[in-house]
């Protein structure tokens, strides 16, 4: 599931795309999908194409958390967490340093 995200995810224009297995070093979920998105416009439409595509797919739904306008969407489908990014944001957070740990599964640049 989460390399068909990332995989949407690309064919929808996200930037920078990571998949992050932490399955190991983290009990709540197995996979992280990091994206950047180019503007909080971008960062709505990733999220709102992701929520219907996962839906459709998957027979999964997801309430996004946080909002586009503070650069910050997550999306928590158990198995896979999606956090959706504005470059801003993303070099703040570094999750990609924090899960460090975590084997990089797939890398989309």
């Amino acid at each position: 599931m989460a390399r068909e995200i990332a995989n949407f995810l690309e064919s929808k224009k996200g930037e920078d795309i990571l998949v992050l297995d932490i399955k190991e070093v983290a009990s709540f979920t197995d996979y992280f999908v990091i994206v950047s998105g180019s503007s909080s416009r971008m960062l709505q439409s990733l999220s709102s194409g992701l929520v219907r595509q996962v839906k459709t797919q998957f027979h999964k739904t997801a309430q996004p958390q946080g909002r586009s306008d503070t650069g910050w969407i997550a999306l928590d489908y158990g198995d896979v967490v999606v956090h959706l990014f504005s470059p801003q944001q993303r070099d703040y957070y570094r999750l990609e340093e924090l899960w460090s740990e975590g084997n990089v599964v797939l890398r989309l640049m």
